[in-house]
């Protein structure tokens, strides 16, 4: 099998120009900045698929539990206290620095 595959593409000649002038800029084969562009992109959407997939069964992982009657449930009210209580002594550390 051919370690190489022909890959035709339609563009306006504009463009092709430019992409051709830039490409011969940076003395760099046209091909192979197209092959980089194509890994990037595989790359991207591979990145983004994987990241779709661990975010959706975090949710559904949090949805369980949320469901789940044997995880303890800490009331708002004992968090808001707990922060409260956390905010103060910040601030009282922060005025004695300031004194």
């Amino acid at each position: 099998m051919s370690k190489e595959a022909m890959f035709t593409l339609k563009l306006e000649p504009e463009l092709r120009e430019q992409f051709m002038a830039e490409a011969a800029a940076t003395d760099r084969p046209a091909s192979q900045i197209v092959r980089e562009f194509m890994r990037d992109f595989v790359r991207q959407q591979r990145a983004a698929r994987e990241h779709d997939a661990w975010f959706r069964a975090e949710v559904e992982r949090g949805m369980r539990e949320a469901d789940d009657p044997g995880v303890k449930r800490i009331p708002h009210e004992e968090i808001s206290a707990e922060w409260r209580q956390q905010r103060a002594e910040l601030v009282k550390r922060a005025g004695e620095r300031t004194e």
